[in-house]
Parts: C-alpha cells; sequence; structure tokens
C-alpha cells in the first residue's frame, strides 16, 4: 500500500467533443430523471452550463444537482469560482492538491466539495488516511471519495465498465463501507470535534422513486 499522495495523473482534463456527444448525454440524462435520478457528474465545463441553463428552463427538475469530476481537472480557487458560478453544486478537485490549495478553494467557495481520500493507481495510486481530519476539518462541507484499485474507467482491471460483474461492484462498496468506517475512527481519535453528516443529508441528491 502507497502512503504518499504525491501524484503525477494519468487522465484529467477531459472534454466532449462536437454537439452530438452533448446531445447523447443530455438525452441519458433526461431519461434517468424520468426514472427518479436527481445527481449528475458533468466531466465538462460546457455539458455544465448546458445542464444549468436546462434546469434555468424547467426542463430539468430545479432539484437537479450537477457534480463536476476529478476528470475536469480543477484544482484552485479561480477554477472553484468557474465552476460553481456555472451551475455546479459541488465538485472534485485534483486528489493530490496541499492542505493550503484545498484550503484556498474553501475560501472561495461555498459548494460541498468531494475529496478524494484513496484514489486508484491510475490517478496516482495514494492514501490520505491520516491528512483525514485536516481535510475536514480545512474543507468542511466536504465529502471523502474513496476509489482504490489499479484503474476507474480506463486501461486494464478498470472498475467503471459495462462488462463489470456485478458481484464484483457489490464487493468493491463493501470495501469502500470497510475503509469509511477505519477513516471515521481515525478522524474521531484525532479531531473528535468534527461532526459527521446525518444520513440522507439533503444534498447527497439520492433517488426519488
Amino acid at each position: 500500500m502507497r502512503f504518499g499522495w504525491t501524484a503525477l495523473p494519468k487522465v484529467s482534463g477531459l472534454r466532449f467533443r462536437g454537439s452530438d456527444q452533448l446531445s447523447y448525454v443530455v438525452a441519458e440524462i433526461l431519461r434517468l430523471v424520468d426514472l427518479g435520478f436527481r445527481g449528475f457528474l458533468a466531466i465538462d465545463e460546457g455539458l455544465l452550463w448546458l445542464l444549468n441553463e436546462l434546469r434555468l428552463r424547467g426542463d430539468l427538475p430545479a432539484d437537479v444537482t450537477i457534480k463536476v469530476s476529478i476528470f475536469a481537472g480543477h484544482g484552485s480557487a479561480a477554477g472553484a469560482r468557474v465552476l460553481q458560478s456555472l451551475g455546479a453544486g459541488t465538485f472534485n478537485p485534483l486528489g493530490d492538491l496541499s492542505l493550503p490549495q484545498l484550503a484556498g478553494i474553501r475560501r472561495a467557495v461555498d459548494l460541498p466539495l468531494d475529496l478524494h481520500i484513496m484514489l486508484a493507481d491510475s490517478f496516482g495510486g495514494f492514501n490520505r488516511f491520516y491528512d483525514g481530519a485536516e481535510m475536514a476539518r480545512v474543507c468542511s462541507p466536504c465529502y471523502f471519495k474513496i476509489e482504490p484499485g489499479p484503474s476507474l474507467v480506463s486501461g486494464p482491471g478498470a472498475l467503471y465498465k459495462p462488462w463489470v460483474s456485478a458481484d464484483s461492484l457489490a464487493q468493491f462498496a463493501r470495501e469502500k463501507v470497510k475503509y469509511a468506517q477505519i477513516i471515521h475512527e481515525l478522524i474521531q481519535a484525532t479531531q473528535p470535534d468534527l461532526r459527521l453528516s446525518p444520513a440522507g443529508s439533503p444534498d447527497l441528491a439520492v433517488p426519488r422513486p
């Protein structure tokens, strides 16, 4: 297990190419809205702007939350302000930012931050469990993302592909729960005044039946 957090991500800054690709994504999001989903991931500022416009026009429900992915490659306070101005409800900064860099982002925006505290080898392969308490203190409100493994979406061992079995994903979810418990225990041991958000927090955009 690698414990450092200096990382050189192999994949970031992805963007959609052409209006046809954007139209496919929007069509899929509209289908999922009909199924009850209320939270969607954007990797592209153009898509973020478009979804926010659709939400303002009423073509998307007002309670839809748009989260900007780590794949968009943002890591500064200025970038965070741009994303918030375009309608982001939360975003994932680059995973290897220092605590002062994260603090600068927090001073710039008031939206929740999604922070990778464990990340796959394809993005640098790090474990920041012992940074967790300070990350929460500096960045709250925030959520931790736990994504161990060789790769997330590309290359051998990629997890989020249609051919990955449901059993494999279920086991992966159990591993995440185990790591989340470890992180919580470490934070309670070092920063007991920090509060865990209650179950069912409204900004989670949980699907509706």
